[in-house]
């Protein structure tokens, strides 16, 4: 018996910066997969893709018009200046009108095959499921210990995250519309949609090599994602600054116990330099520490309540035929009408 669930209209976010480099094959590759896909019944005829510049430095827009001049299934959204890789997400996330939307990055190390377990699983009820990396042996050793900690950290902070999952996801028309309903200015869709409480599924990949170009994620930008994540979800690290001041407190009563009974007794002595140098240190050093932490979620707090649009968009290109043939710039998002390209 036929269902709303079966053959659904699929769009595909391709969030893009700085992507010259891999951008045709990436289209190429997965215009064949919806080309086999939509030709056994598994999506609409009139799936596509929809390619995000992320305020690209180099000619990866101009690329992209040329895709969808040469392929109907593709189209773009273009922001006026690099917002970063989440917001240019949820910018197609927003943009997207079919019953499901997968996105994935544009270097196709997610395993694209995983697009029609992904799509069975909603088939069989879940709203959002989830990309999970089962081997990771492509990534440096540095990346697969720093990713391993990560995760353990964030769960030990409270953060609820899908172990091994990046941003490779389906969601329902309908989950896309409970996440719309978050306003929040620090993305990290990570753990933002987990939180949306549909039913979930996961499917297991095996994370491949990126064919060009190179990562957009170095170190400086990973720690900078990392805190983005721990002070959007956890109030764990402003409780461990309240618990410190508490044992030094406490410490500092014992050790101001102990000198008093050994002034009592005689048996007080001139403190040496090096201790009162060390305790000193540390305290400076856990102050200053304290201070940052706090610094970073007041400065959270300033950029939220500044309200400033999470992105703009400067350019749209919908693709020449399909479902998303009405794609255009969430409205509430951009100020000015953003420039309309037809083919």
């Amino acid at each position: 018996m036929a269902t709303d669930r079966d053959s659904p209209a699929l769009t595909v976010i391709v969030p893009c910066y700085n992507e010259v480099a891999v951008i045709d094959d990436t289209a190429a590759r997965l215009c064949a997969l919806l080309d086999d896909l939509s030709g056994r019944g598994v999506i609409a005829p009139d799936s596509g893709i929809l390619f995000v510049d992320d305020g690209s430095g180099d000619e990866t827009w101009a690329a992209i018009e040329r895709l969808g001049r040469r392929h109907p299934r593709c189209g773009g959204l273009k922001l006026s200046r690099n917002c970063g890789h989440q917001n240019a997400l949820l910018a197609g996330l927003k943009a997207s009108t079919t019953e499901i939307t997968v996105s994935i990055d544009a270097d196709l190390q997610d395993d694209t095959s995983a697009i029609e377990r992904m799509i069975a699983a909603y088939r069989e009820g879940a709203e959002i499921v989830y990309g999970v990396r089962d081997d990771r042996h492509e990534d440096s050793r540095f990346k697969r210990v720093s990713a391993e900690l990560f995760y353990r950290l964030m769960q030990w902070l409270g953060v609820r995250l899908v172990f091994n999952h990046a941003d490779f996801r389906l969601m329902s028309r309908r989950a896309i519309a409970a996440l719309d309903r978050y306003t929040e200015v620090n993305l990290f869709l990570r753990a933002l949609v987990p939180m949306l409480g549909f039913r979930t599924a996961t499917v297991t990949y095996a994370r491949g090599l990126r064919q060009a170009g190179e990562s957009k994620y170095p170190f400086l930008r990973m720690v900078s994602f990392a805190l983005t994540g721990i002070t959007s979800f956890s109030l764990a690290p402003l409780r461990v600054i309240t618990l410190t001041g508490f044992a030094v407190a406490l410490l500092a009563g014992l050790v101001g116990l102990w000198a008093l009974g050994a002034s009592l007794i005689g048996a007080a002595s001139a403190p040496g330099w090096a201790s009162l140098l060390i305790v000193v240190s540390f305290l400076g050093g856990a102050q200053l520490f304290a201070l940052g932490i706090v610094g970073e979620y007041v400065g959270r707090i300033y950029l939220e309540t500044k309200r400033r649009p999470r992105f703009e968009v400067e350019a749209v290109m919908p693709p020449a035929a399909g479902a998303m043939r009405e794609i255009r710039a969430p409205a509430e998002e951009a100020a000015p009408p953003p420039v309309s390209h037809s083919h």
